[in-house]
């Protein structure tokens, strides 16, 4: 009776081997270059089992967009506007000589794959349409939304910046330096939304 939840448990971990492998390999070398058996290799599995559990290649990479989403909502939940600015400044402040964390790494990089670049656009949408929503944005307001993406591209840009050390004192700002110009830039581009 107790072989099943043994499997389970297996399987579950399998899983989350392959999505840990296949996030590290899409961040650092891409989409097009990654292959599934360099996936599998990383993970230490066999490589049929990402057809098992993702189908192809296409659903392993927005599992990987799906989970990386899935935990920077977690890091960030419900954040109400006027806080938006610590959580950038936090996510911002953990870049360091090996770049973007990996869900952000994933959020920034092209893939060079019509499909999976849809995918990624498809995210950062949401993103900026969650923003937008702190912000009060009504129906059919598209100044709110151009304004919330204005603050997303904003947000990365500085992240890229940082991965890739182009500029100081950016590079090595630390949290509670980048948190203040968040906070004007935020307060500036997105309108205080109702209960704000």
């Amino acid at each position: 009776m107790t072989a099943p939840p043994n499997r389970r448990r297996d399987a579950a971990k399998t899983r989350a081997l392959l999505l840990d492998a296949a996030r590290a390999r899409f961040a650092r070398d891409g989409y097009r270059t990654t292959t599934l058996r360099d996936i599998a290799e990383d993970a230490g599995v066999n490589v049929a089992l990402i057809a098992r559990y993702f189908v192809s290649k296409e659903g392993l990479f927005e599992a990987c967009l799906t989970a990386a989403v899935d935990e920077l909502r977690r890091e960030t939940g419900d954040v109400p506007l006027r806080e938006v600015h610590l959580v950038i400044a936090d996510q911002a402040a953990r870049i360091g000589p090996e770049g973007a964390p990996g869900q952000l790494a994933l959020l920034l990089r092209s893939s060079g794959d019509e499909r999976a670049d849809e995918i990624r656009r498809g995210v950062l949408r949401t993103s900026a349409e969650r923003l937008a929503a702190a912000a009060g944005r009504e129906p059919g307001d598209e100044e709110v939304l151009l304004r919330a993406q204005m603050v997303l591209a904003a947000s990365l840009g500085i992240v890229l910046l940082r991965s890739v050390g182009a500029m100081e004192p950016l590079q090595s700002a630390d949290r509670d330096a980048l948190a203040g110009p968040l906070r004007d830039l935020i307060a500036a581009m997105l309108p205080m939304g109702p209960g704000h």
